[in-house]
């Protein structure tokens, strides 16, 4: 029986998984990666480290597991996404730490593009917005800034960072999804876009290549403890990947990922949809010849409210702790946690948070419970936003990450939106959905139907609310919100 490696290198952390032909999770490993805040607003990693931690982590896995290493068949990597790494493609020497997605330091240069009124074009090209978040302004501050010589300069995101060093230095490659969160690409053509190139002044020849989704980018050379020659086969960026773990393959299929903030992801199947409540168009996955499109939201914060209910309030000793806390009601109490600012559909970033409707007899189980419904409203509402841009009703959800696993923030979003919200058995499906891309790409699965077959859900949460309660609850969040 052949194994399947899937690398899911985050933010916080690299994780490996260890997978069987039927996407069972053999063994696992973590390893943390350095965070680094050079200047207020700045975030970097160190590239070599990445890559170093990355390794330790197959290496442990290999371990742990005790399989033999020649039966790994192939290697999905998934990534941060927006995370920008330039080195020297001769030397294989970055060019000094990776600029992290979460950094700030364009944001003069975004503003100064949005004067220029390039903000309608670059939305066409690319459906995004032009945000300090995306790539192109971090490759352009890194020609500016960082880089005396242009010879031999490569860029690319966390994919291709490790996708060069793992096949020795002979591949310089991204996939669409990666190069559809860049500001750079063309979501229709499929290309490196040559007018947006000249915007940010970029040469096309320091860009990766793009591939699809699955398919084989090179095969491993040097790339301690792995043998030679394996090859990898499916490349994303992560939340295209968790979408794809979930297998959400067909139009109108969407899934939530809920970390320190929430990523919502509806495919869009073969239409680019454009959004009119100012969410992301991307382009979710290749496979052959045939691109899928999603639509994208975010809240800002999630799991990070829980987090602040332990350590700013201290009204609850541990994360775990708050589904034990959280009272049956909110006791009319509604927490709006946009500590910092309003993501889609409203973009405030001058909203601040906002826990109304307190009285003498509101309690901390009040208000743990009122923290859990604000993270759902925020869901509800980009799922409601996505389902208008998409002109069609859902009927299902698929929810995973940390805060998936609290039972009561799942039964009220379930209540809250309508509708059913299902869980799989593997919570890691961003390194899951590498794993199966990775599968597809070197043939031990044949087709999407084959993934459906093997993925398997946890548990199901139906909504108990009834219709006229929920629409009361919506709009009297919606009200609140108008304050924060």
């Amino acid at each position: 029986m052949g194994y399947i490696l899937a690398i899911d290198e985050g933010t916080t952390a690299t994780t490996v998984l260890l997978l069987s032909s039927s996407l069972e999770v053999i063994e696992k490993a973590s390893e943390e990666i350095t965070q680094f805040y050079p200047e207020k607003g700045w975030v970097e990693h160190d590239p070599e480290e990445i890559y170093a931690k990355t390794m330790k982590a197959v290496e442990r896995v290999i371990e742990k597991s005790g399989i033999e290493k020649e039966k790994i068949e192939c290697i999905g990597i998934t990534n941060q996404r927006e995370t920008v790494v330039a080195w020297n493609r001769k030397t294989g020497k970055p060019y000094g730490r990776a600029i992290v997605w979460q950094c700030r330091r364009t944001e003069k240069m975004c503003e100064t593009l949005k004067k220029r009124g390039l903000e309608k074009f670059i939305s066409e090209r690319t459906g995004l917005v032009i945000d300090p978040y995306f790539s192109a302004t971090k490759i352009a501050w890194l020609l500016k800034n960082r880089i005396s010589t242009r010879e031999d300069v490569a860029f690319g995101t966390i994919d291709s960072w490790l996708l060069f060093k793992l096949t020795g230095g002979t591949v310089h490659g991204t996939d669409v999804s990666n190069a559809s969160r860049t500001m750079l690409f063309n979501i229709k053509s499929l290309k490196w876009d040559d007018d947006l190139l000249k915007i940010f002044g970029i040469k096309k020849d320091s860009l990766p290549e793009v591939f699809p989704s699955a398919g084989i980018y090179g095969k491993t050379k040097g790339a301690h403890p792995l043998p030679e020659g394996i090859p990898i086969s499916g490349i994303a960026g992560d939340q295209q990947a968790a979408l794809f773990g979930q297998c959400c393959f067909k139009e109108g299929d969407s899934k939530c990922t809920y970390g320190t903030g929430a990523f919502l992801l509806m495919n869009t199947g073969k239409k680019a949809v454009r959004s009119k409540h100012r969410l992301l168009t991307t382009i979710a996955w290749r496979i052959e010849n045939n691109t899928t499109y999603a639509l994208e939201g975010s809240s800002f914060i999630a799991g990070a409210v829980v987090q602040w209910l332990r350590d700013g309030l201290k009204i609850i000793s541990s994360s775990s702790e708050i589904e034990k806390v959280a009272g049956e009601t909110s006791g009319g109490v509604i927490f709006v946690p946009a500590f910092v600012g309003l993501g889609a559909p409203h973009w405030r970033s001058s909203a601040r948070g906002v826990i109304w409707g307190i009285t003498r007899d509101t309690t901390r189980e009040h208000i743990a419970r009122a923290a859990l419904e604000g993270i759902a409203f925020q869901v509800a509402e980009l799922l409601e936003s996505m389902e208008k841009d998409l002109g069609k009703k859902t009927k299902s959800m698929k929810v995973d990450g940390g805060a998936s696993v609290n039972n009561i923030l799942m039964q009220f979003q379930a209540d809250i939106t309508g509708k059913r919200i299902i869980r799989p058995k593997v919570l890691e499906t961003t390194a899951l959905g590498a794993g199966m891309l990775a599968g597809l790409g070197c043939g031990i699965f044949s087709s999407l139907e084959d993934l459906s077959r093997v993925w398997v859900f946890e548990r199901e949460f139906l909504p108990e609310m009834t219709k006229k309660e929920r629409e009361k609850r919506l709009a009297l969040w919606k009200e609140v919100v108008k304050k924060a």
